[in-house]
């Protein structure tokens, strides 16, 4: 899959030139492109303790993203995924370190460690205080004798970055850092491997597989597991975390590797609270992308029993965008429905034909889900089969609460239970169908002229009509089938659902924004799904 890049040797450089540009003139780097790429605070005046980190790139906001007052005084910038030079660490010392000495925040890498550490042995040569230490909050492959330093790192850079920003001399904020780094504790999990600028992508990782514990780096991890969602994926990884966390409250960290949608992360982070641990967490930070690996589609926790000095210094306010905040873990508020909102509830009647009646026609429809979904992807956003079928469980779960005896009443009874449950415009247009139904049934129409009713209006505020490409083009050849006998109208729909294949112009629901060469052959999702129901009910 291509890339949004230009050349692969300029890509560092044109990211952060870029962050750069942005940044309002918070930020400076150095200059000295391609081999030291370091970015500093704009304002610094050498007053205080400096904190510098940096490593490879492709951790984005790690770390360009956390310098500003409160973090990081400078990052220093490798190439992708690998550390960088000693000179550009040394020259990132020497623009930021004053008589209040500096301190490295380095994670358990050995290129990171040995270029780190080299540098500060030669700023030291030059009379400088440096001080450094070394992050490895990875618990995914416990035999490793030294732990990969991973976004546990981020505390490090919050609680040294607040300290020295209030004054406190290098021993205290060296002693602070240690402190927490000895107590965080980090594992991760992805679906799939990241894209290297340039390289070709790994497929490591295959469907239906997840892999727990790999770097940030892409590097292998621990196992592959089967993915069974993510309440599943949380599961495993809160059971390796729970035997390093000790008791009392915990601050989590919940970092999004780069691929993961905000909704995916917005359910871990749901499941997260909701785990065995989940007790335990009472502030969070994220979740968010802080120390990603690219565009891996994964995401990783950390944990930190953070006592309250660390918690305070977690939560000073930082003017850095990238940095989320913590956020007090409270329960769900939730507040009732205004007045006229709250559902009506029918008056429940058993009737034993209607009930299989009403649950077989759901259960056609849960079962086209998947292929009403593909259908969906190439003329639409790919939900339709999604949405009617998540409709047709609510109304099983409903099933006992329906009129079932009373038809008229059954009819809007499901039209409002589907404007309850059922999202999108497919959902409104349904509920006014059955209301509209059921008023023709109440007035005296025989069914088949209540459903026709219930077309009427549904096309009078949505719009369709036959030819549109909608499910009008299934459903009203079929209600006017249906008056010789249920398979003439089952064959009705089918050739209506067909002729939407033909149809090259949508003139309404999301169809409508597809070009002719993608809708072309395809048909209609949603005439599909009345053609699927009527043909069940003629069979």
């Amino acid at each position: 899959m291509a890339q949004f890049i230009n050349r692969r040797e300029d890509v560092v450089t044109e990211a952060i030139d870029g962050v750069l540009a942005l940044s309002g003139g918070a930020l400076t780097r150095l200059d000295g492109y391609p081999h030291i790429r370091v970015v500093l605070r704009s304002d610094w005046d050498k007053s205080k303790v400096a904190i510098v980190s940096g490593g490879g790139s492709g951790h984005e906001p790690a770390h360009v993203g956390f310098v500003g007052k409160g973090m990081l005084t400078a990052a220093v910038c490798g190439d992708v995924f690998a550390s960088p030079s000693v000179d550009a660490v040394l020259a990132g010392i020497l623009a930021v370190t004053g008589p209040a000495g500096c301190l490295l925040v380095v994670k358990n890498y050995t290129g990171d460690r040995l270029n780190f550490g080299l540098a500060a042995e030669r700023a030291r040569a030059f009379g400088l205080n440096v001080s450094m230490v070394i992050v490895g909050d990875d618990i995914a492959l416990p035999d490793l004798p030294q732990a990969r330093g991973v976004a546990g790192t981020l505390f490090v850079h919050k609680i040294a970055g607040a300290l020295a920003e209030k004054g406190a001399d290098l021993d205290a904020v060296t002693s602070a850092a240690r402190h927490a780094i000895a107590r965080t504790h980090s594992i991760g999990m992805s679906l799939d491997t990241c894209r290297v600028p340039g390289s070709p992508k790994e497929d490591r990782i295959p469907e239906g597989k997840a892999e727990l514990g790999l770097g940030i780096h892409g590097e292998a991890g621990v196992e592959q597991i089967d993915f069974a969602g993510a309440r599943a994926s949380i599961a495993t990884m809160v059971e390796r975390l729970a035997v390093v966390m000790g008791e009392g409250p915990h601050v989590a960290l919940i970092n999004n590797l780069g691929g993961a949608s905000v909704v995916e992360m917005s359910v871990l982070a749901h499941d997260l609270l909701g785990s065995s641990i989940g007790a335990k967490i009472t502030h969070a930070i994220g979740p968010a992308p802080l120390m990603t690996s690219l565009d891996m589609q994964g995401f990783s926790i950390s944990v930190l029993p953070a006592d309250a000095a660390e918690l305070a210094l977690l939560k000073d306010p930082v003017p850095i965008a990238a940095w989320p905040g913590v956020s007090e873990i409270r329960p769900l508020a939730i507040a009732a429905l205004p007045d006229g909102l709250t559902p009506i509830t029918p008056m429940a009647s058993g009737h034993a034909p209607t009930r299989a009646f009403v649950i077989n026609c759901c259960d056609v429809l849960i079962a086209a889900e998947q292929d009403l979904n593909a259908l969906d992807a190439k003329s639409g956003d790919g939900d339709t089969g999604s949405t009617l079928a998540g409709a047709a469980r609510a109304l099983i779960s409903a099933i006992d609460r329906l009129p079932l005896s009373d038809h008229t009443q059954l009819l809007r009874a499901i039209g409002l239970e589907l404007s309850q449950t059922m999202g999108g415009s497919s959902g409104v247009l349904l509920a006014i169908f059955f209301a509209a139904a059921g008023d023709g049934a109440s007035s005296g129409l025989p069914m088949r002229e209540a459903l026709r009713a219930g077309l009427a209006r549904m096309q009078e505020i949505g719009g369709a009509r036959i030819g549109d490409r909608t499910m009008v083009d299934a459903l009203a050849p079929a209600l006017e089938a249906l008056g010789q006998n249920v398979a003439a109208a089952a064959a009705a729909a089918r050739e209506g659902a067909n002729f939407t294949a033909t149809l090259t112009r949508a003139k309404a629901g999301r169809a409508a924004y597809i070009n002719a060469r993608q809708l072309q052959g395809h048909v209609d999702p949603g005439a599909e799904a009345v053609a699927r129901l009527f043909e069940h009910l003629a069979r």
